[in-house]
């Protein structure tokens, strides 16, 4: 298991796809070229916003050991694996850590809009996990998987389970919930992260977060936000954090997962901006007003690729 603990910005790195809807490895090594270069931290792959929902298993294992082989251990990578089966979660799992992949993500199990396990079953799945690798594993606490997950039950499990011992949360409150996990779990939670595309940043790393899991779409701008605020210097996080803010609006509440592939091909980092059926294109007014901001603040996406 990994000694040092893994801190600030690690982006999820969209799935680029085609214009016929087929995973575009040219593109998805672009775009972790262009991550590297943003001084990210690490990188997320097969996550929510890497439309892991809309890859089969064939492509997963095809992205993840393309991605790990093209990273070259340049920057750590965080692999999800959630499945609502265990034996499949741990065999992902496995796979990923034998990709090279620094940590594991997943889920609580979940199907559909009903299916959810009580905590006994999520505690169950997490041990099957543990038992199958040496890695690090970071619970995702996600609106998604409409399973509650109190800040008590996390800290048990980071107590009872040592590798898991980094978690994102990305729900209402998640400022008070990641107060109280880090109060109950103390020295066991050694990565409390954030997400939703840093909507939630400031009040998040006020509350003691230490890492960050957006989009991909800004990295450069984030960083050091995080920096500055976990060096102590909290006026500069929030002026920068204020800059920012009206594009990280835009994206978590009028564009979604789509707002960084609309980007990324503006800029070149990749192909076409393609999301798999039955996920409609960003409209034309929604990826006007993206890109006008994004231009206003003159990010790194822009320029990467000409």
């Amino acid at each position: 298991m990994a000694t040092a603990a893994l801190t600030g910005v690690f982006p999820i790195a969209p799935t680029p796809f085609d214009e016929r809807g087929e995973v575009d490895l040219a593109s998805q090594r672009r775009v972790i070229d262009f991550l590297i270069d943003a001084g990210v931290d690490g990188i997320c792959i097969l996550a929510n916003y890497s439309e892991q929902f809309a890859l089969t298993d064939a492509e997963r294992e095809l992205l993840t050991n393309d991605i790990l082989a093209h990273t070259a251990g340049r920057v750590p990578i965080i692999a999800t694996t959630s499945h609502y089966s265990s034996r499949i979660v741990a065999e992902r799992s496995r796979q990923a850590e034998a990709a090279g992949a620094a940590m594991v993500m997943i889920m609580p199990p979940f199907f559909g809009a009903t299916m959810r396990v009580d905590e006994a079953g999520i505690a169950e799945q997490c041990r099957v996990v543990a038992e199958a690798i040496d890695i690090p594993i970071m619970i995702q606490d996600a609106p998604m998987a409409g399973t509650a997950l109190s800040a008590p039950f996390l800290a048990q499990l980071a107590r009872t389970i040592p590798q898991i011992c980094y978690f994102k949360i990305e729900v209402a409150g998640a400022a008070s919930k990641l107060r109280e996990l880090i109060r109950l779990g103390g020295e066991s939670i050694v990565g409390p992260f954030d997400g939703e595309e840093g909507i939630t940043l400031l009040a998040d790393l006020d509350a003691g977060a230490t890492g960050t899991m957006p989009s991909a779409l800004y990295p450069e701008a984030l960083r050091p936000i995080v920096r500055h605020h976990l060096a102590g210097d909290r006026d500069e996080a929030v002026r920068l954090y204020e800059r920012y803010l009206p594009l990280i609006s835009y994206e978590n509440r009028q564009c979604g997962l789509r707002a960084t592939k609309a980007v990324f091909k503006a800029g070149g980092i990749i192909a076409s901006d393609f999301v798999r059926h039955p996920q409609a294109p960003l409209s034309a007014p929604a990826q006007a007003g993206l890109l006008e901001l994004a231009r206003r603040l003159d990010i790194m996406a822009l320029r990467w690729g000409r």
